[in-house]
C-alpha cells in the first residue's frame, strides 16, 4: 500500500526524529534514533525505512523534513 504523505520532524522532548506516515485519514507515528545534526538523505532513507517496516511504499517526492520547529 502506498503512503499519501511522509513528515519528519525533530520531537524536542524525547530528543528524536518523529515520522508520520500519513496513508488517507490514518496517522502512524514512529521515532527514529538518527542524531539531531543528520543529513536530509540520511532522514530520507530512515524516513522510507520505517514505511516499510509499517507495510508502506512511499516516493520519495512525498516525503517532507521540517527542521524547525
Amino acid at each position: 500500500m502506498k503512503a499519501d504523505r511522509v513528515e519528519v520532524s525533530r520531537d524536542q522532548q524525547k530528543n528524536k526524529w518523529l515520522i508520520r506516515i500519513k496513508v488517507g485519514e490514518e496517522v502512524i507515528r514512529r521515532h527514529c534514533d538518527e542524531g539531531k545534526d543528520v543529513d536530509e538523505a540520511t532522514l530520507r532513507q530512515a524516513a522510507a525505512r520505517t514505511a516499510a517496516d509499517e507495510g508502506y511504499t512511499v516516493d520519495a517526492a512525498d516525503i517532507v523534513i521540517n527542521r524547525t520547529q
